[in-house]
């Protein structure tokens, strides 16, 4: 197995750490945030970038593989999706955002089923797509220092560090909802004539 594969079954290994910590009382706390979340950030942030970095090590060094490209996007997704309803259970993320992202990874995963039985071409990952992965892991990364739920600062009780906080994750996961919705729509538009049969 190469380097690039173990790396994206490390990340998938993570997952179940990440979702663990929250079982042990670890007491204390940093610039107000549980020492438990910074844990769960860091485990997240390890991850994250063993997903770019694998891709980049695959494709320098020739070593992309079929199960490097079946296992890779179901890391991500796993990944995305398990600290997002972390999130959920910890009331910082209402749970209509990861349900219209997980909607919108069912249909771009069916749609390439169909493009592969069908010969045809699979869509590339358009702007709004990036714009997606971007907001996302930072919207997910900030909100788990985030020490109160999404939209809060509207509420007027938050000030100084946690209102800025709470400013940008809103904001970040607000844009990666829109640009969600509209990369799902590009991947229906541009594939629309396989689903003409």
């Amino acid at each position: 197995m190469n380097l690039p594969n173990k790396l994206t079954i490390f990340r998938i290994l993570l997952v179940p750490v990440m979702v663990i910590i929250p079982f042990f009382n670890i007491s204390g706390e940093i610039l107000d945030v549980p020492i438990s979340m910074w844990l769960i950030n860091l485990i997240f942030i390890i991850a994250s970038i063993t997903d770019k970095l694998d891709g980049t090590i695959a494709r320098a060094t020739n070593q992309i593989t079929t199960f490097g490209k079946f296992l890779d996007p179901i890391a991500d997704k796993i990944l995305v999706l398990a600290a997002m309803m972390m999130l959920v259970e910890m009331n910082k993320l209402p749970a209509w955002i990861p349900i219209i992202i997980l909607f919108r990874e069912f249909v771009v995963s069916g749609y390439r089923l169909i493009a592969v039985e069908k010969g045809g071409k699979v869509v590339a990952a358009s702007v709004w797509g990036k714009l997606k992965t971007v907001t996302q892991m930072i919207a997910i990364i900030l909100a788990f220092i985030d020490t109160s739920y999404y939209g809060a600062l509207f509420t007027g009780a938050l000030t100084g560090f946690s209102f800025y906080i709470n400013l940008a994750v809103t904001i970040m996961m607000t844009i990666c909802v829109i640009a969600t919705i509209f990369s799902g729509y590009d991947y229906i538009k541009n594939g629309k004539d396989l689903f003409k049969e």
